[in-house]
């Protein structure tokens, strides 16, 4: 390993909408080589129902959402379709929602919990390696975000619309509706 330097300047993030592309999935995820790419374009369309894939998400960089929804595109596919390599090795789709709650092994029998003490979302993804990495990934995303409330002018002439004899300042401002006396 070695470390880079961070860029002086912020760099702005990639935006754009991802484009699924069968071929570079199979390169990065070669355990689903032999499954269709008409399937694994279905789940990548499933998966955007999940994860928006627009430039108004609240994941900004594109090249961060792509690594997501590739993510979430190889859970779904693994929950639906089970996995392929073209070489012959094959699993099933998982028959069984949620996590094995307690097995027997005399007369074999199984019980499954969808969700115990987490919720549904964590319970859903957290059945395949790919989706418990999305979870952990999307975490920063799914956390409260602080949006302070609009400044408030409590300037001596308010009329006018900013701190002291200026116009244009505080909320509403230049004389608009929503400004006079206690804006």
């Amino acid at each position: 390993m070695s470390i880079a330097a961070c860029p002086t300047t912020g760099t702005a993030p990639i935006t754009g909408v991802v484009v699924f592309e069968p071929a570079v999935f199979i390169t990065l995820y070669p355990m689903f080589a032999g499954i269709a790419s008409t399937i694994l374009q279905f789940n990548f369309d499933l998966a955007t129902l999940l994860l928006a894939n627009d430039c108004c998400n609240v994941v900004t960089d594109a090249l961060k959402r792509e690594r997501l929804l590739g993510l979430l595109t190889a859970h779904i596919t693994y929950l639906f379709n089970g996995t392929n390599n073209g070489a012959g090795v094959v699993t099933p789709p998982v028959g069984i929602v949620g996590r094995i709650a307690s097995a027997t092994e005399g007369s074999v029998t199984a019980a499954a919990e969808y969700a115990s003490t987490m919720d549904l979302n964590a319970a859903f993804l957290t059945q395949s390696p790919w989706g418990a990495l999305f979870l952990a990934g999307t975490a920063v995303y799914r956390t409260a975000r602080y949006v302070p409330a609009p400044q408030r002018n409590y300037g001596p002439f308010p009329f006018y619309g900013g701190p002291g004899f200026g116009f244009g300042g505080g909320w509403g401002g230049n004389f608009g509706p929503g400004c006079g006396w206690g804006c």
